[in-house]
């Protein structure tokens, strides 16, 4: 049976009525209630804040009105309820459509809270009432209260407010219609994550050849991707309006961009629509440049060093911070770890491996021992040069067969070792690396000698920052990428690294390992 190139508008059309779209009147309503939920949760920190700081009253005991002891608060709270509300608008706090992560939603919270304070301590200090309080002195400790209370109380509101989020779009409520361009690998993967990740919010309608593929190429799409074939990239604009489409994920990078913008302009703004592009791992390029004007031409510079010195300063400030706190809070932790090996089996407790650290400088990399004492190392130098030369038996998506330097069913492996790898509480005495300064917390995977001696040259730019205990690679599939596509991650974190990307690191590194995600 052949396949058709495109499905009938019509068709496609018929079946948006029993995607469970919600009038269009609820999500204003939804946003209107939250931002009055938020409103007394505002007006509740405040309120509580100075009750606890200086245990007066708030009302008057004679009359509906303010107590004397609150009236010189009484115009902050007028200023600090509004405030609160606009930095989590400003925040996109209120935006409840397409993806979204706990992370972020904690981040925007933390952001609106503490700039609303500062604005709030701003008015409170220089304003005074409109100088009616010149003389009065506030207590610092109601502010101070004041933010650690709506950081949380809004906090936990808006993250029990994506948990039901989430709930209701498993239920496929609240997902955008997307339309996806390209039939090529990265849209068959991306159909596919956005399938069976569907609280991140996304229905893929249909897929639009933006290439002229074969009626048999276009079989096997369908076929393997459950998704029809809507449209060619010339329909893009008429799609987009007949299936009232909202997201549009390119995956083909050879779309003209001339298609794009033509498709923009017939839309035109009445029908909002998000234009994505969601590159291959392959295709990730230096974002770090800077433009500079020699003569009378400018220029483009790439950054040559990947951290300035005030950012290796911050960023080594941070990991002996976090590595002495992670220290001292596991030290039950590691003393339990270590009785268990050794009632497990005969030899040491920590194992010792030489890494090729920042610039190929070799160092000793502390791990808890997982294998037997004295275990022969040439079956994992084997599947490392196999990962390396992309050997099809090397297949990161194939639990069977080496992954990313690992061997399933090593024998080499303590019953108790397993355990340990999977949780990956072998690699807490990495911490001790990261306080010598050997590695960090966050960064490129650190390499053995003998994998380095198997790279390319584009593969040694890894080595332009400290190795870390964990690194984007990990958070992005862990051993389940190819070598190439780790080479490619550890390239894009040392070009875009930030305080603020090494946080996000750390925050989704427990949820990845308490999903065992591919520590196998």
């Amino acid at each position: 049976m052949k396949v058709e190139r495109s499905v009938t508008k019509n068709n496609i059309a018929k079946t948006l009525p029993a995607q469970k779209r919600v009038p269009a009147w609820v999500m204003p309503a939804v946003i209107l209630g939250v931002i009055a939920v938020d409103t007394f949760a505002a007006a509740f920190s405040f309120l509580f804040a100075f009750t606890v700081r200086e245990g007066d009253p708030i009302f008057s005991s004679t009359a509906w009105a303010w107590s004397k002891d609150f009236v010189p608060y009484a115009g902050i709270i007028y200023f600090a309820i509004p405030i609160r509300i606009a930095m989590l608008w400003y925040q996109r706090a209120y935006r409840f459509s397409g993806a979204f992560s706990y992370t972020q939603e904690a981040t925007k919270v933390f952001k609106a809270a503490a700039v609303g304070s500062l604005l709030v301590v701003a008015w409170a200090f220089l304003f005074r009432g409109g100088f009616a309080f010149r003389e009065f002195s506030y207590a610092r400790g109601v502010f101070v209260l004041d933010f650690l209370i709506a950081f949380v109380l809004l906090g936990v509101l808006h993250l029990g407010l994506r948990f039901i989020q989430s709930r209701f779009r498993m239920r496929g409520i609240n997902l955008l219609p997307t339309l996806i361009v390209g039939t090529n690998a990265e849209a068959g993967q991306t159909i596919k994550q956005l399938g069976e990740r569907r609280q991140l919010g996304y229905r893929v309608i249909g897929a639009v050849d933006s290439c002229g593929a074969s009626d048999k190429d276009l079989r096997v799409f369908v076929a393997e991707t459950s998704v029809p074939i809507v449209g060619k990239i010339d329909d893009l604009a008429d799609l987009i309006r007949d299936l009232e489409i909202q997201e549009v994920i390119i995956t083909d990078n050879t779309v003209a961009s001339e298609h794009l913008f033509e498709s923009m302009l017939q839309i035109g703004r009445s029908q909002r629509v998000e234009f994505r592009f969601a590159p291959s791992l392959f295709n990730l390029l230096p974002q770090k440049t800077s433009v500079e004007q020699i003569g009378v031409l400018p220029m483009v510079r790439l950054f040559r060093e990947p951290l300035s010195d005030v950012q290796r300063f911050i960023k080594r400030a941070s990991d002996i911070v976090i590595s002495t706190i992670a220290i001292v809070l596991l030290a039950p932790v590691w003393l339990a770890v270590s009785i268990l090996i050794k009632l497990d089996s005969s030899g040491p407790i920590f194992f010792r491996q030489e890494r090729v650290g920042m610039d190929g400088r070799v160092f000793l990399c502390y791990k808890f021992r997982t294998m037997a004492a004295n275990a022969d190392e040439q079956l994992h130098r084997e599947a490392y040069q196999k990962n390396i030369g992309g050997e099809s038996d090397a297949n990161a998506g194939n639990v069977t067969k080496p992954v990313f330097g690992k061997v399933k069913d090593d024998p080499r492996i303590t019953k108790f070792g397993r355990r340990l790898r999977r949780s990956s509480l072998d690699e807490l005495p990495q911490l001790l690396n990261v306080l010598k300064g050997d590695m960090s917390v966050a960064g490129p995977r650190p390499p053995i000698p003998y994998e380095v001696e198997e790279y390319d040259i584009w593969h040694r730019k890894r080595l332009d920052m400290k190795p870390g205990i964990t690194g984007l690679w990990q958070v992005s599939g862990r051993n389940r990428l190819t070598f190439e596509e780790m080479v490619r991650i550890d390239l894009f974190y040392i070009e875009n690294w930030s305080l603020w990307l090494d946080l996000k690191i750390i925050l989704l590194t427990l949820p990845a390992v308490l999903r065992d995600d591919g520590a196998k």
